[in-house]
């Protein structure tokens, strides 16, 4: 800095205000300060920075890298956490690392809270791990005591996906489920629950799944080996319904001709031209903007309730759904 001030003409306390975003400058001074801080290459040093605050005001956020919809969340947490004044640190989950191992390197950076997203964890005890009040979860598999959760109306989306096909004509839906990933239990109940409430009770037809291309391909192989094809099918998320589509595709299944597809996450997988996907949107920049406000209450303003935060998904329809096919009996009537 003493040599930014030498270069300015100005006192190096004055350029540690421009730096801290402090008044005192005006608006040339700050300009020509920054302008020769680019010059001579300098960089404020982060860790000298944090080690004389008080509070680091740093998020961490622990994640994996598996799901389109994850990765939106955690791009999404940047603006809210600068917005809150906060900045993030990001730990990868990935399968030669546990939990603790993660938890502890983000506390090891002195974050101040943890938000976590769609974590599969089936035991874990983050508030007594972490030992400070502030955890979010985003979209987790089982709730921590002692955090707060930000989730979806799983049975909401899924009750608008059938409605949606019905609409269209559609009896014979199928759903591929999510296994034992986070909200898939919940979008099975809401599948059973939509198709039971049109009087379609006879036609649940749920296969087993993940959250994967592979467990959607799987499905359509089992779907065509059978005599009958549902008109429709409702995949887990947006990947296994892009190995579904694929796999009818080369089976010489027309997409929505044949059989129509939703998916769950509207990611951006979805949204590509040539998959043009109908899918059940998860909003990722308001999962992001109300977790990021959970940890700053937390941490800011001094809450200790726990909050169990619902948002409601949307249809987004697109191309992968159009109306029921029909087909004759040997009597000559019409079924979809």
């Amino acid at each position: 800095m003493s040599d930014i001030a030498a270069r300015v003409g100005v006192s190096q306390a004055l350029v540690s205000l421009v730096f801290r975003n402090q008044p005192g400058a005006s608006p040339d001074t700050r300009r020509r300060v920054f302008q020769a801080a680019e010059e001579l290459g300098y960089r404020p040093d982060t860790a000298a920075q944090l080690l004389r605050r008080t509070r680091s005001r740093q998020l961490g956020v622990l994640f994996t890298m598996r799901q389109p919809h994850d990765v939106g969340v955690v791009e999404a947490l940047y603006p809210a956490a600068r917005k809150h004044g906060y900045t993030l640190v990001l730990n990868a989950m990935v399968d030669t690392r546990d939990e603790r191992q993660a938890m502890d390197e983000l506390l090891g950076l002195r974050c101040e809270a943890i938000i976590t997203i769609g974590t599969t964890f089936e035991r874990h005890h983050l508030a007594t791990d972490v030992g400070r009040p502030s955890v979010v979860e985003i979209n987790p598999l089982i709730r921590a005591a002692g955090t707060d959760v930000v989730r979806t109306a799983e049975r909401n989306g899924m009750r608008q996906a059938v409605d949606h096909l019905v609409a269209q004509g559609h009896r014979a839906i199928a759903h591929i489920d999510g296994g034992a990933m986070p909200g898939a239990e919940e979008r099975r109940r809401g599948y059973r629950a939509a198709m039971r409430h049109h009087g379609l009770a006879g036609h649940i037809r749920i296969h087993p799944g993940d959250y994967t291309e592979e467990s959607g391909a799987r499905a359509a192989r089992d779907l065509l080996a059978r005599p009958e094809l549902p008109t429709a099918v409702i995949a887990g998320n947006d990947r296994c319904a892009h190995g579904l589509l694929g796999t009818f595709l080369r089976a010489g299944v027309h997409v929505p001709d044949d059989v129509s597809i939703v998916g769950y996450d509207d990611s951006r997988l979805a949204q590509l031209s040539f998959i043009d996907l109908t899918s059940v949107r998860q909003d990722a920049a308001e999962a992001a903007e109300v977790a990021v406000r959970a940890a700053a209450e937390r941490l800011d303003e001094g809450r200790t309730a726990d909050r169990d935060i619902v948002l409601d998904p949307t249809l987004v329809v697109r191309g992968s759904t159009g109306p029921a096919r029909t087909r004759s009996t040997p009597d000559g009537d019409l079924l979809r």
